[in-house]
């Protein structure tokens, strides 16, 4: 493994340690707003990433985290910039992410924004992250965040928030 491998692995590494300040059980990486993560031949370290969508109020944390992370690794030249093009996409949540969703309680997005699934259907069929039940409503389309909806299990009659697909 090159030097250059070896740091780029252990930048993954503490990007992978760096929580999403509103939904802390995930990482950046799980959450797949980081774009890119490299290192130059002057030893700085560019990360790009991407807000989950327009005026999301945790970006500015989570730039700062990252940046912060990074120098706690050893890495002294941090920039890390916004990526809007492409725009972000729940699709980009990782499987170890969707997974990490359910047992914090958090229904992750129902189904790929690309699929043409969703044009026909006005309503998702949200599974509840406590007992699976695809008997549930939407209580509200905003939940704790403005990214997450809010629903009702009918079968054990849980709250629970559903992560929207962007």
């Amino acid at each position: 493994m090159t030097m250059q491998t070896q740091a780029e692995a252990r930048i993954w590494e503490a990007l992978r340690e760096v929580p999403d300040p509103e939904i802390p059980v995930l990482s950046v990486v799980d959450l797949g707003i980081v774009r890119h993560a490299s290192m130059d031949g002057d030893g700085a370290v560019r990360i790009g990433v991407s807000p989950t969508y327009s005026g999301c109020p945790a970006t500015e944390v989570i730039r700062a985290s990252v940046g912060q992370a990074l120098r706690e690794a050893g890495f002294e030249r941090v920039e890390v910039s916004d990526v809007l093009s492409p725009p972000w996409t729940s699709d980009w949540i990782t499987e170890e992410g969707r997974r990490k969703l359910r047992e914090y309680g958090i229904a992750p997005p129902a189904q790929s924004v690309s699929s043409p699934k969703r044009l026909l259907r006005s309503e998702l069929s949200i599974a509840c992250p406590r007992c699976g039940s695809r008997e549930t409503t939407r209580v509200s389309e905003f939940g704790s965040t403005p990214c997450k909806a809010l629903y009702r299990c009918t079968s054990c009659l849980e709250p629970f928030d559903h992560f929207k697909c962007h």
